[in-house]
């Protein structure tokens, strides 16, 4: 008995997807619940699971395909898994079993599992895709995730490292004859390689585009003295994380002071819809982390029903999903405002560009010890400047820099936080 397996529901706003990368070749015996495709769209990486045991039939849609929603990506053969499995695996033993001591029953399938085979790294889903773009062996790329999972990242560093090694000298080779770098072509000096942009990156270069020609985009700055922040954090981070198993990070900090900022100038969590001003009553705020894909904004919902613990563990959750590749869709969409923070990058200053259909975000950058004016003196203060993006049809100069100074009062004064004041 066949059995279809199908490309999943997608949402209303993707229209389709990518077949990303087959795990399973027809013929192969699979599992209820094995992934068995990915499927990139414009926002995620999807895993096709196996609807039931049996062995993968033909393959409907090959790698690079477009498939839309319910489209058959493949058939499974259901009763056919003790007959097929081991015919297909049974190709020539790389290790053969002394004839003078017979195994036991289950022996044969043990040549046909190498220890390599058993010690499968596990890959993320971008990773597996450069990886067999760059037909790389992944046994030899160290994985930084958890329980050795390979991330893109982990791809790029062992690329990076394999090209700044010296090549191998061969007798044969003539001393000024140097291999070009892997997977560059091109003139003999300037290699250069063409690689498809991902979903994922066309969907952000779309999108960014999109804003600077729809809103009426406008940047307004200011800086402050994380002093007392600082002071706090580092007074009760151990037993903030002792208390509530979160790491006390400065996000949370901007998170609530920004809902402060937020509930004084509702126009800066509206939106434009036609020709209507949408104000929303809640507090969604997209937290942009950077993933191996490209950048991506996951929400954060009712952040002003949400304790500073609950606010640092969101963060820290959409931070490893995001390196896993595992964030879903629902926590990709929606969003009334959105922080970025591009000091962790070492970013001094720069203007953000608004996530659509929001009306404003704000732009973190690198804490700097500078000299300040303090009661008439000259001293030192960790110093961050602020950056407020906003779509000036809707968000007038004063409210956006009223805004920051909203922020600004409440960091350097942690205490406002709590009394609201």
């Amino acid at each position: 008995m066949s059995r279809e397996v199908r490309v999943p529901a997608l949402p209303e706003s993707v229209a389709d997807a990518t077949v990303l990368a087959w795990h399973k070749q027809p013929g192969d015996p699979v599992r209820e619940g094995e992934n068995l495709v990915d499927l990139e769209t414009d926002k995620v990486v999807l895993e096709v699971p196996a609807p039931s045991d049996g062995v993968l039939g033909a393959i409907q849609a090959g790698e690079g395909d477009i498939v839309q929603a319910s489209a058959v990506l493949a058939l499974i053969e259901e009763g056919a898994r003790s007959a097929t499995a081991v015919p297909v695996r049974a190709t020539p033993d790389p290790v053969k079993v002394p004839a003078k001591a017979p195994p036991p029953a289950p022996q044969p399938v043990a040549p046909r599992a190498p220890v390599a085979a058993q010690a499968e790294p596990l890959v993320a889903p971008a990773a597996r895709r450069l990886v067999k773009e760059m037909n790389l062996d992944p046994q030899q790329i160290p994985g930084s995730g958890r329980d050795g999972r390979i991330h893109k990242a982990d791809v790029v560093a062992y690329l990076d490292e394999r090209e700044q090694a010296p090549p191998a000298r061969d007798p044969e080779v003539h001393e000024q004859a140097v291999p070009a770098a892997p997977s560059l072509s091109g003139e003999a000096g300037r290699p250069e390689q063409r690689v498809p942009m991902t979903r994922l990156r066309a969907r952000i270069a779309e999108r960014l585009v999109q804003a600077q020609q729809a809103a009426a985009m406008l940047t307004t700055f200011n800086e402050v003295n994380l002093k007392a922040v600082m002071a706090l954090r580092t007074q009760y981070k151990d037993l903030f994380e002792q208390r509530h198993g979160a790491r006390l990070g400065f996000m949370s900090f901007f998170v609530k002071a920004a809902i402060e900022a937020l509930q004084r100038f509702p126009a800066i969590n509206a939106s434009v819809d036609g020709t209507d001003i949408l104000y929303h009553g809640y507090y969604d705020i997209g937290i942009a982390v950077s993933s191996p894909r490209g950048l991506v904004v996951p929400i954060l919902r009712n952040c002003d029903q949400l304790s500073m613990a609950d606010i640092e563990q969101g963060i820290a959750d959409f931070g490893q999903k995001a390196k896993d590749g595992s964030l879903s869709y629902e926590e990709l969409t929606g969003g009334t405002f959105s922080i970025t923070n591009g000091g962790v990058f070492g970013s001094l200053v720069s203007t953000p560009i608004i996530n659509p259909p929001q009306s404003a975000i704000l732009g973190l950058h690198k804490i700097q010890e500078r000299p300040i004016v303090e009661n008439g003196q000259i001293v030192a203060a960790p110093m961050m400047y602020l950056a407020l993006t906003y779509d000036h049809r809707i968000v007038d100069g004063r409210e956006a820099v009223q805004f920051l100074v909203t922020i600004k009062e409440a960091l350097e004064e942690p205490a406002r936080l709590l009394l609201r004041v």
